[in-house]
């Protein structure tokens, strides 16, 4: 009877190791874009930004990978679990909940103007509109033809575009193994149109993204080349006058109201607008995913990473 609980024992380690190992080779190569960097240092001062005497706060640790963090109108935080194939949702009241099974491989999210929560789902590699009834809409399912890589993170403009960054990331749960487009590139959805256009192709693997509220800007973190750029924004949606930001890469990034610029895979780093080094957030966790403002006055910056989620109050607030 020992011997046999033994086996069943190292039979469910195989089974939970192989379940998981491709999703975290996944990360890990994330991870490894970002292992020479230098750039992160500490600051001893009192914070500019961080409410005086606030630590990250745990809220939960019972997820398999966080990502895609995005807040409603009312300030509600909802996020994803890729690997389970989930979306939560984070209240204003610190309530918990599903809001969504079988998301689509649901990745980066982002709320419109009218209340529909726009997913990056690259289950089948397209783009979502999820209303608050649940009802799903397919906005784009490839590019000229063919699949996409695989849609990351996205943001939408004040004129209702949305800017999506396609890096490749083999997915367990697809039948490929290699892209059907060549190289990685960020996207442009008008508003009302149903083709993408392409805004840029001057990255290795663009991921983290977001945008100035004036319109006028979009940050983008290459994270294979390890570095994250400015482009100008022209009034067609495409993308000109690349400048580098800061010699670090980013899995996801959001915006304060001083234009302040947050960085996330190290914990997270906040550079101010002429990209110096103002603030490192250290959490606790083999990796950071992505970070967004949240809250009933959106002082509260939310932190997805790895199997958790944390929460931190700012004297800044969010503008997305």
């Amino acid at each position: 009877m020992k011997k046999l609980n033994k086996r069943r024992k190292l039979l469910f380690g195989i089974f939970t190791t192989l379940s998981i190992s491709a999703y975290s080779r996944q990360q890990n190569n994330k991870s490894a874009h970002l292992a020479s960097d230098t750039t992160i240092t500490a600051v001893n001062r009192p914070s500019e930004i961080i409410t005086d005497g606030a630590e990250p706060q745990l809220i939960s640790k019972q997820f398999k990978f966080t990502e895609g963090p995005a807040a409603d109108k009312m300030g509600n935080v909802f996020f994803t679990d890729q690997p389970n194939d989930k979306i939560w949702e984070y209240d204003i009241n610190g309530k918990l909940s599903v809001f969504m099974d079988k998301s689509g491989r649901s990745n980066g999210l982002y709320f419109d103007r009218k209340g529909n929560l726009i997913s990056c789902a690259d289950e089948k590699d397209e783009l979502w509109s999820i209303s608050p009834e649940k009802k799903i809409t397919v906005l784009v399912d490839g590019f000229e033809g063919k699949k996409l890589n695989g849609p990351n993170d996205l943001w939408i403009d004040h004129k209702g575009g949305i800017y999506i960054t396609d890096p490749y990331y083999q997915r367990d749960y697809w039948t490929r193994k290699k892209p059907d487009l060549e190289g990685q590139k960020i996207y442009y959805l008008p508003k009302g149109k149903k083709n993408l256009v392409i805004a840029a192709d001057d990255l290795q693997k663009p991921n983290g993204i977001v945008g100035t509220p004036d319109g006028k800007y979009l940050f983008v973190a290459d994270i294979q080349g390890n570095k994250t750029y400015r482009y100008e924004i022209k009034p067609d949606g495409t993308l000109t006058n690349r400048q580098l930001f800061i010699e670090k890469g980013s899995d996801g990034m959001t915006i304060d109201n001083h234009g302040n610029i947050y960085l996330s895979g190290n914990g997270i780093t906040v550079f101010n607008p002429q990209g110096k080094q103002i603030e490192h957030i250290d959490i606790p966790a083999k990796w950071t995913g992505n970070v967004c403002f949240g809250g009933k006055n959106r002082d509260v910056l939310f932190i997805t990473a790895s199997e958790s989620i944390y929460v931190l109050k700012m004297k800044v607030k969010g503008v997305e």
